[in-house]
């Protein structure tokens, strides 16, 4: 299975200083800075978009990891390789094409994932693994209802990790949603090895504390 990799998702962060605690973040033992993207449309919530991972870019050399939670996510993807984003996360849920953008995202020099809400079945994939698995980085299985943070963890999406898993052992397999000390070990037993962690991390006294627990209990299960 590929490295674990911690990714504390800066939605929780706070946005008046988002350059300064993207970098603690990676000073604190973070691998990917998570970059929630919000339409307003497929979601909610409303966030950020290209100019801000632009801005980022200038002042951090962390691995922008961009979750696009947005309608037609295709229209957004020169945009977001000109920004500077390292990865590109887009939703089977919202393309008509998804092999095609997984191509056009790699062309542009980031590397794809594709994410599932906990009402999709990894059944949707089956065209998108038949056709281009080699150029799929990332599968992202939500387990919360995306769109806002802060959300319990939803152990039931551990099925959905398994069934990638087992199908294919040196994918990334990143989870996102309610991740915790508490919860990582459900997460990491079923395959997870990308663990996004907002206000856990956020919101404890020492983020590094966690971020190094959380590190551990994937580590374990490698």
């Amino acid at each position: 299975m590929p490295k674990a990799i911690i990714a504390p998702s800066l939605l929780s962060g706070d946005w008046a200083y988002l350059a300064r605690d993207c970098n603690k973040m990676i000073e604190l033992g973070a691998d990917y800075l998570h970059m929630d993207v919000m339409d307003g449309h497929f979601v909610p919530n409303l966030t950020i978009g290209a100019p801000v991972i632009k801005s980022l870019r200038k002042a951090t050399t962390g691995y922008l990891d961009c979750h696009l939670m947005v309608s037609h996510p295709e229209q957004w993807v020169d945009d977001f390789a000109k920004a500077g984003a390292d990865g590109f996360t887009f939703h089977i849920e919202a393309s008509d094409d998804p092999v095609a953008l997984i191509r056009r995202i790699k062309s542009l020099g980031m590397l794809p994932g594709i994410a599932v809400k906990p009402g999709t079945p990894i059944s949707s994939l089956e065209t998108v693994f038949a056709e281009c698995i080699d150029d799929l980085h990332m599968v992202l299985v939500m387990t919360v209802e995306p769109g806002f943070g802060g959300q319990s963890f939803m152990v039931d999406m551990m099925d959905k990790v398994r069934e990638v898993r087992a199908r294919f052992p040196e994918i990334y397999i990143q989870v996102d949603g309610g991740l915790a000390l508490d919860t990582v070990d459900a997460a990491a037993e079923a395959g997870a090895n990308v663990i996004v962690a907002g206000s856990a991390v956020f919101g404890a006294p020492k983020p590094e504390v966690v971020i190094q627990g959380l590190r551990v209990a994937l580590e374990k299960c490698n």
